[in-house]
C-alpha cells in the first residue's frame, strides 16, 4: 500500500503543479491587462504594473489551489485510466477508499503549502502591492520604508503605523518642517478617528521647538488634527479582507466589534479561511469518483473540459455566494460554507454510483 501511495501522490503532485502553472500564467495575464488601464495615471508605469502584477502571484496562488488539485487529480487520473493501471488496482483489490486515502495525503500537502502561502507570504506581498500601486497613483503620498505609512502634506510629514480597516490611524506621528526644511514640531498620538472633516486624535503629545532649538513639550488626553489627508486617500491602501491573514482578520473583527461597526466581510474571509483546508480536500474526493464514472464514457479531453467547468464553477460559487449572502445580510458563515457543502455532496452521490 505505501508503493500505491507514493505511486498515486506522485502522479497527482505531478499534474497538479502542472495545473497550477497554467491557471496562474491566465490568471496572471489577466490581471496585467486589468492593470494596464491604469497606466498613465500619476507615476504608474508600465513597470510598476509588472511589480504590482508580480506581487500579487502569491495571493492568486492561494485562491487556485482548490481548483488546481481537482484538475491535476482528475488529469493524472485519467491518464491512468487510459492505461487501465485504474482497473488493475480495483481488479488487485484496492478499494475506492483506499485510492480516495492516497490522494488526500497529497491534498494533504497541498493544504498546508497553502496555508503557508495564505498566513505568511500573500499578506506581506498583498500589502506591497496595494501600497506600491497607491504610492504611483497617488503623487502627494509616499511610502519609501517598510516602516508604517509614510505622507506627505505640504510642509507636514505623516508617519501611520497602521491602517484599520475602519480607517482608524494607529500609532500617529506628525512632523511639521517651516520654509526652510527646519523641524517646527513633533506630535505624537496613539489613534485618530476622522469626524466632521477632521481627525480626532487620542493621548496626543506634542513638543515644539523654537528656532534657536529649545522645546516645550505638551500632552492632552485628545485634539483635533486638521490635514488634507482623508479616509478616501488612505482607503487605497487597504487591502481587501480576503487578501489578509486568518491572524490579521481575527483582530480586525474584534476591533469593529468593539467599536459596533460592521463585520461581515471579515467574518466571511475568515470563514473561508478556516474552510479552505477542506475546499482542497472536497476537489481531491470530488475529482476521484469523477474519473471513475467517465472511465467508459470517454477520454482525457472530455474529463479535462468537465473538471475545468467544474473548477470554474466552485470558483464563482465561492466568490459570488459570498456576495449574494453579503448583500442579503445573512450569515458569513453560510457564505463560506455552503459552497462548499454543496460540492462534497456531489462528491459523496458521484462516488456511491461507482458502488
Amino acid at each position: 500500500m505505501r508503493i500505491l501511495n507514493r505511486y498515486l501522490g506522485r502522479i497527482i503532485l505531478q499534474y497538479t503543479l502542472i495545473s497550477m502553472g497554467v491557471l496562474l500564467a491566465l490568471f496572471t495575464f489577466v490581471n496585467f491587462l486589468d492593470q494596464l488601464g491604469s497606466l498613465g495615471k500619476g507615476n504608474y508605469g508600465i513597470w510598476q504594473a509588472i511589480q504590482f502584477v508580480i506581487l500579487t502571484i502569491p495571493r492568486l496562488l492561494y485562491e487556485l489551489f482548490p481548483m488546481a488539485a481537482l484538475l491535476g487529480t482528475i488529469i493524472g487520473l485519467s491518464l491512468l485510466a487510459n492505461d487501465s493501471e485504474l482497473i488493475v488496482m480495483r481488479a488487485s483489490g484496492v478499494s475506492m477508499l483506499q485510492i480516495t486515502a492516497a490522494a488526500l495525503k497529497m491534498g494533504g500537502i497541498f493544504v498546508i503549502c497553502a496555508v503557508l502561502v495564505g498566513e505568511v507570504i500573500s499578506p506581506f506581498t498583498e500589502t506591497k502591492a496595494v501600497r506600491g500601486r497607491a504610492e504611483a497613483l497617488q503623487q502627494n503620498i509616499q511610502q519609501q520604508t517598510n516602516f508604517g505609512l509614510w505622507m506627505r502634506d505640504t510642509q507636514t510629514y505623516v508617519n501611520v503605523g497602521e491602517v484599520l480597516p475602519d480607517l482608524t490611524l494607529l500609532r500617529i506621528k506628525v512632523f511639521e518642517f517651516d520654509p526652510d526644511k527646519r523641524l517646527r514640531s513633533m506630535v505624537t498620538a496613539d489613534d485618530g478617528l476622522f469626524q466632521d472633516d477632521s481627525w480626532l486624535i487620542s493621548n496626543v503629545k506634542q513638543t515644539l521647538i523654537s528656532p534657536d532649538g529649545e522645546t516645550e513639550i505638551m500632552a492632552t488626553p485628545s485634539a483635533e488634527w486638521q490635514s488634507r489627508v482623508t479616509p478616501q486617500i488612505l482607503s487605497v491602501f487597504l487591502i481587501q479582507p480576503d487578501q489578509l491573514s486568518f491572524w490579521q482578520l481575527s483582530r480586525y473583527i474584534k476591533h469593529l466589534t468593539a467599536n459596533q461597526q460592521k463585520t461581515d466581510p471579515f467574518e466571511l474571509a475568515f470563514w473561508g479561511k478556516l474552510m479552505l483546508p477542506l475546499s482542497t480536500a472536497v476537489m481531491v474526493v470530488l475529482a476521484i469518483p469523477f474519473v471513475f464514472v467517465n472511465i467508459r464514457s470517454g477520454g482525457l479531453g472530455r474529463s479535462l473540459f468537465t473538471g475545468i467547468m467544474l473548477g470554474l464553477g466552485f470558483y464563482a460559487a465561492n466568490k459570488g455566494f459570498g456576495y449574494i449572502v453579503l448583500a442579503n445580510g445573512l450569515s458569513p458563515f453560510l457564505g463560506a460554507t455552503l459552497p462548499v457543502i454543496g460540492f462534497l455532496f456531489l462528491a459523496m452521490v458521484m462516488m456511491r454510483r461507482i458502488d
